[in-house]
């Protein structure tokens, strides 16, 4: 029978980036995952801001950045601004506070087509991974190795696995439109 392991793996790589990405589109709360891309500039190298910092949500629109240096904080607030996440970051004696702006209905509505992009790039790949799966099962029923029923099946096996991820990505969508939209 045809491995559909390879695929499935696929499947799951884009779910979970697909996952990652819309964590890191703001809602109007406050969420550390917004700082996942941030990298910090230490000692010649870029490391990520988990790797250089405690990072805990203080308020409903407010994190706590604790650096484990105190040498670089003006480095992570560097990154924060640079990252133009639309963040407003303040250092203190404990570290750095970031607020979350309250959203605008502009920003909101920017926001949800951002996250429906990311899908819609989603999509795309699964595609692209089912497109690949298709000519590879053609390949195998013109070289013999497999019936035309063999493949008639194998091809709707494939669709399925597509459809269900679409439907887990769609479902994602509406979960973060409805944050963001703040419904």
């Amino acid at each position: 029978m045809y491995d559909f392991n390879p695929f499935k793996k696929q499947l799951a790589g884009v779910e979970e980036w697909t996952k990652k990405e819309l964590q890191q589109i703001r809602t109007g709360q406050a969420s550390p995952a917004i700082l996942d891309g941030v990298k910090v500039e230490i000692y010649g190298a870029p490391m990520g801001l988990k790797e250089v910092a405690s990072i805990v949500i203080e308020g409903a629109r407010t994190l706590r950045i604790a650096p484990w240096d105190k040498s670089q904080t003006k480095e992570i607030e560097k990154a924060i601004t640079v990252a133009n996440l639309g963040l407003s970051v303040v250092v203190d004696d404990q570290g750095l506070r970031v607020n979350f702006p309250e959203l605008t209905a502009d920003r909101r509505a920017s926001f949800a087509k951002l996250a429906k992009d990311k899908v819609e790039e989603a999509k795309k790949q699964v595609r692209q991974h089912r497109d690949f799966i298709i000519k590879d099962l053609t390949a195998k029923e013109k070289g013999g190795g497999y019936g035309k029923d063999d493949i008639f099946r194998l091809k709707g096996d494939t669709q399925k696995l597509v459809d269900e991820l679409v439907r887990k990505l769609d479902a994602m969508y509406e979960k973060k439109e409805k944050e963001v939209l703040g419904q």
